[in-house]
């Protein structure tokens, strides 16, 4: 399957290469090692390095700083290529949002000094900003970046932090004025190495995604250059993550269509050979009627995210469409996930089988990126105007 649809306004040539490169690089690097990342809890290093060599993070990076200068689309390719494969381990989609945020927001010195190792994979990024008491409700966070000379002293701490024990460098949200509210809400980049007072927790352990490294994260009087702050003022953090959020959940969209066009393809397969009361379980009605619902809600997906895709590529993703994509893809994902592992009958409750991982990494889509109760609050806002 494709991410594209025949009428994709977005699509190039450009972009059908790419994915055919991504495709193949998948193939070759990243389904060999599926099972092993999962079992061993985190993405290889050198992986990161051989996706940075084959451009597939730079799509999106001016060629300035080391990319390729083209626009989001690029991301969304490799993103689906990824999940279509029935991976969500590799952390690429963090990445991108990171890379994004320093695109938009960043100075030149911050874009130079990196960006191009985003690029290359020699640079892991990470986005902190759920704390143990705070989750979408952003403007309660309590981790703090005083001023103390020219640089700033973080504490607190994160987490559920996607490549928590990976990342090179994290755009951590904390308050530079506790007395502003969402106001007083600043990103600050951490780069890890060499930083005092930062410690990585325990590598969490989670119903599903289970090769992403995700972990709690703590800051005890960590200094930061005051320039690693983003932005050309403090206060900007809670204006900037709500403009970048359209992205992050448009990414929960493409993921879920991935997935779901692999957990088609797994369970056609699946139902094709395996034989029950003399005939094949594909043959039954009730197995060809649940992949007919199945591929329709697939379709319809597709096009809901490729029309997304190009609005977020001129500038007119707002939020309650972004917001809908997230909700209405993850909710989507779950539904098929469901039904395909009910067609694979015992046999999808065995781990050697991709569906009963698919289902458990399916899960989480409801909630991160701000849970779908919280999407559909946004979307009625929308409405109540």
């Amino acid at each position: 399957m494709s991410l594209f649809t025949s009428t994709a306004k977005w699509v190039t040539e450009e972009h059908q290469m790419f994915a055919e490169m991504a495709n193949r690089f998948m193939d070759d690097e990243l389904v060999p090692n599926i099972e092993r990342w999962n079992q061993n809890g985190v993405v290889d290093r050198d992986f990161w390095n051989k996706a940075g060599e084959m451009g597939l993070m730079a799509g999106a990076i001016p060629e300035d700083f080391g990319g390729v200068g083209g626009g989001i689309g690029f991301d969304a390719v490799t993103l689906y290529e990824q999940s279509a494969r029935g991976d969500a381990g590799w952390g690429f989609g963090i990445q991108s949002i990171v890379v994004h945020y320093l695109t938009a927001y960043g100075s030149e010195d911050q874009k130079q000094k990196w960006l191009p190792r985003l690029a290359s994979g020699e640079m892991v990024g990470a986005l902190a900003m759920t704390e143990p008491g705070t989750g979408s409700d952003v403007q309660s966070i309590r981790t703090t970046a005083e001023k103390d000379g020219n640089s700033y002293r973080l504490n607190g701490s994160k987490i559920f932090i996607t490549n928590g024990q990976t990342a090179d460098l994290i755009l951590v949200a904390a308050k530079t004025d506790k007395t502003q509210g969402s106001k007083g809400v600043s990103l600050i980049a951490v780069e890890t190495e060499g930083a005092e007072g930062f410690r990585r927790g325990r590598n969490l352990k989670k119903l599903g995604m289970k090769a992403n490294d995700t972990a709690e994260l703590f800051f005890e009087d960590v200094k930061v250059p005051m320039t690693n702050l983003i932005g050309p003022e403090e206060g900007q953090g809670f204006y900037q993550m709500m403009k970048q959020l359209p992205w992050e959940r448009l990414t929960i969209g493409i993921m879920a269509l991935g997935a779901i066009d692999f957990a088609i393809a797994e369970t056609v397969r699946y139902t094709q050979e395996r034989k029950a009361f003399g005939q094949r379980v594909m043959d039954f009605q009730n197995t060809r009627f649940k992949l007919a619902e199945c591929k329709t809600k697939a379709e319809v997906l597709r096009s809901f995210v490729n029309d997304c895709v190009a609005q977020l590529e001129d500038g007119t993703l707002d939020a309650a469409k972004a917001s809908m994509v997230k909700y209405w893809g993850s909710e989507v994902q779950n539904e098929i996930m469901h039904e395909c592992l009910q067609l694979f009958g015992g046999y999808g409750f065995m781990m050697e089988y991709p569906i009963a991982r698919l289902y458990a990494d399916a899960r989480v889509q409801m909630i991160y990126g701000g849970t779908n109760e919280i999407m559909k609050e946004l979307i009625a806002r929308s409405l109540d105007t």
